[in-house]
């Protein structure tokens, strides 16, 4: 089967299509013939040596996959060749056959093409667990998401919607404040042109908000911690902004704060299945009824690996960047 590789850790001239065997299912496996894989933060990570893989999985890039049922494993259920299933997989997404774990299988929403279930896996099952698992969202709540125009941002400001949250978020240009608009209504920031901080305490009298999801980390911690309320919850999703910073502790004593840290390529299998569950029973029906959508912001063929990897890193999508291998 034809994979993307890497010939060495860098930019991405390293990746390079290359053959490989099929993989085998094991028990609780399903073996996929993929027919779209999504980019995530992640992978460019991985293609420069910094985020390798957790053990016994796939070395190969990618992190989440849609296509068909070509094979199982013996204890497989409930699931048949031939079916169309889309899930997280902990490596081996950019390829032609991938393995996805039984539980971690969805099955691909009525009418859904392959690249819109490919945009759904990592984007709303981190956006689930940062607002609600970590990030205890409660209905009528504020919520700070920043980088609305990302694949979580753009998944978590869906879901706040439907707990009627009131919600802000963060953008850089005017082109993705209008197209963030064409899937969510939320307050949007431009964090050029404005201060983050002196806008929310603006915006909301001065209270500041519930929780925030941050992918920027040590860069604007102190900041985060100012407009927080008092029992506020603080979700690091992402360290953009660097992992090391100094911070006054007496401000997190006062306000009673919380700070979370969220990570799910490393989370132990039971809990992903877990998570999964969870999300295929109260978030998977709300795309068949077109209340929630995956945002795609564009579809390059699979060979086009690069060229797809260069425009993630020039930070101009707003939604998922999907492979296709139809």
């Amino acid at each position: 089967m034809q994979v993307i590789a890497l010939k060495q850790f860098g930019g991405p001239e390293v990746l390079m299509l290359a053959e490989m065997p099929q993989p085998i299912p094991g028990a609780d496996q399903l073996l996929v013939h993929v027919k779209a894989c999504a980019l995530n933060r992640a992978d460019l990570l991985q293609r420069r040596g910094k985020y390798p893989p957790p053990a016994g999985e796939s070395t190969t890039l990618g992190l989440e996959i849609a296509g068909q049922i070509v094979g199982m494993g013996a204890n497989v259920s409930g699931f048949g060749v031939g079916e169309k299933v889309f899930g997280l997989v902990g490596g081996g997404g950019y390829a032609e056959y991938c393995l996805l774990d039984q539980g971690m299988a969805m099955q691909i929403p009525e009418n859904f093409t392959y690249a819109q279930a490919a945009a759904i896996p990592e984007a709303f099952l981190t956006a689930q667990e940062a607002l609600f698992s970590l990030g205890q969202l409660c209905h009528h709540e504020t919520v700070l998401i920043h980088a609305g125009g990302s694949g979580v941002g753009s998944a978590a400001l869906q879901l706040a919607s439907q707990v009627n949250a009131k919600v802000y978020t963060t953008t850089s240009t005017v082109e993705k404040f209008d197209r963030i608009k064409e899937f969510a209504n939320p307050t949007i920031i431009n964090y050029k042109q404005q201060d983050i901080a002196t806008e929310i305490m603006r915006l909301t009298d001065n209270r500041g908000v519930n929780v925030i999801i941050d992918f920027i980390g040590a860069s604007y911690l102190k900041e985060h911690l100012q407009i927080l309320q008092d029992a506020g919850r603080l979700v690091l999703v992402g360290l953009m902004g660097g992992h090391e910073t100094q911070i006054d502790l007496n401000t997190v004593h006062k306000k009673r704060l919380q700070i979370k840290g969220l990570t799910m390529r490393a989370r132990p299998l039971g809990e992903k299945r877990l998570l999964t569950k969870h999300f295929k029973e109260r978030w998977l029906p709300l795309f068949s009824q077109a209340i929630l959508q995956p945002v795609i912001d564009s579809i390059f063929p699979f060979q086009d690996v690069r060229l797809a990897h260069e425009y993630m890193e020039k930070n101009l999508n707003v939604g998922k960047i999907i492979l296709s291998l139809e």
